[in-house]
């Protein structure tokens, strides 16, 4: 094996890194835009088919590229936000711009699958807007809420893998420069099974925390 295990454990460190300040700004931007396409399509809380158009055009637009290319595509914005276009830094960016739109479509999933009737039923006892999303219809969705970070964070780690190919640093680059590129087939055989431990991980975390909200 040509790699040693400080440069597994490294490069394990930088993953983890990726993932969770990925998963933190994506979160702070998709969140918002997933109630906000909830709640200003027609015949929702705030109706404003103006914005929800806006922001549903917006969403599709980023969702449509492929993550590799998206990467790519946004070097300038990554360079001026972080100065480089290269490292762990420079990838946090891309994920974000790949995952906050993927959020906000799992957010607004998860709280259109909330039963019409509690929305009727807050309105009901004179609830305010803010009131209704916060305390009735984030609740109400908070399982399935739970399911989609779940699937979202999953999906930055096979992002964050690919980032690799590209310099972003991370098991990907593990992969790439040592298990690809020099033939160490050993190296490729620990990333992926460190990639599919972290999958099943994750998952069964995020079942298991959203079976105990649904219990309550």
């Amino acid at each position: 094996m040509l790699v040693n295990q400080e440069k597994i454990i490294e490069a394990l460190i930088e993953t983890v890194q990726m993932v969770a300040f990925s998963l933190l700004f994506s979160a702070i931007i998709g969140l918002p835009l997933g109630i906000l396409l909830v709640v200003t399509r027609k015949g929702h809380l705030l109706e404003n088919l103006v914005v929800f158009n806006i922001i549903n055009s917006i969403i599709n637009i980023f969702r449509s590229v492929p993550f590799i290319i998206l990467m790519v595509a946004i070097i300038p914005i990554t360079r001026l936000i972080v100065g480089t276009s290269i490292g762990t830094a420079a990838a946090v960016v891309p994920l974000v711009f790949y995952a906050g739109p993927y959020i906000a479509r799992l957010i607004e999933n998860s709280l259109l699958e909330v039963d019409p009737g509690v929305i009727e039923a807050a309105e009901a006892m004179g609830a305010t807007p803010g009131q209704i999303i916060l305390k009735f219809l984030i609740p109400e969705a908070l399982s399935s809420l739970v399911l989609g970070f779940t699937i979202a964070t999953i999906g930055l780690v096979g992002a964050s893998a690919m980032a690799g190919a590209v310099g972003g640093g991370g098991l990907g680059d593990l992969a790439i420069t040592y298990g690809y590129q020099r033939f160490d087939t050993t190296v490729m055989l620990i990333t992926v099974a460190i990639l599919v431990v972290m999958v099943q991980g994750l998952q069964s975390f995020g079942n298991i925390l959203s079976k105990k909200i649904r219990r309550r």
